[in-house]
């Protein structure tokens, strides 16, 4: 990958990473839940799921997983389901004074997230199908850095989302616009599954 190619795809990365999707619902409501700093295990865990995935769709992994029609569809409803028991967690999470004392969702239940969310895996594989140069070295470390790059672009986008909903936690002390701001985040983030279903 050469400098203008990184530069591309960094630009890529930060703007897939920073238009709103289900890790983006997630890290808003975890931010409002917990605060910024309670929240930073999720915003990690996001960008590690996604550099995971980017770097084993650019090894390959999303065309043997195209190929299996009974693996994608799986995949698609186990990932449907995952995002439904997510919503109901988000909408169902404790508001008022004491919403910062509910756990949020930390590192691994981000990262997963991302293996079941349908915007990573389009972008992923859009990715590799645009920006991977075939013979332009190994292949383990053209995913590799595929994986960097992206991460380097994408966490700082995770840190907006995350600090938006952190921002919004003091206007939702009062338990009502709580409750509100959670159902919205949770109907938003059910309402993603429509695109895995349909």
């Amino acid at each position: 990958m050469t400098l203008d190619q990184a530069g591309a795809f960094f630009l890529f990365a930060f703007v897939a990473a920073i238009t709103p999707g289900p890790s983006n619902v997630l890290l808003t409501a975890t931010g409002a839940q917990a605060g910024f700093w309670r929240g930073l295990p999720c915003a990690f865990g996001v960008s590690a799921g996604m550099g995971s995935l980017m770097f084993l769709a650019a090894l390959g992994l999303g065309s043997v997983l195209i190929g299996l029609p009974d693996v994608m569809t799986a995949i698609r409803f186990g990932g449907a389901a995952f995002l439904l028991w997510l919503a109901w967690k988000i909408a169902t999470a404790p508001v008022g004074s004491g919403q910062a004392a509910g756990k949020p969702t930390g590192f691994l239940g981000a990262a997963a997230l991302q293996w079941v969310n349908p915007k990573a895996w389009m972008v992923a594989t859009g990715a590799v199908a645009t920006y991977l140069q075939a013979g332009s070295g190994a292949a383990v470390v053209q995913a590799l850095l595929f994986a960097l790059v992206f991460v380097s672009a994408a966490f700082p986008s995770n840190l907006i989302w995350l600090g938006f909903g952190a921002t919004a936690q003091r206007l939702l002390a009062d338990a009502r616009r709580g409750r509100i701001f959670n159902i919205v985040m949770g109907v938003t983030l059910a309402a993603s599954v429509l695109f895995i279903l349909r």
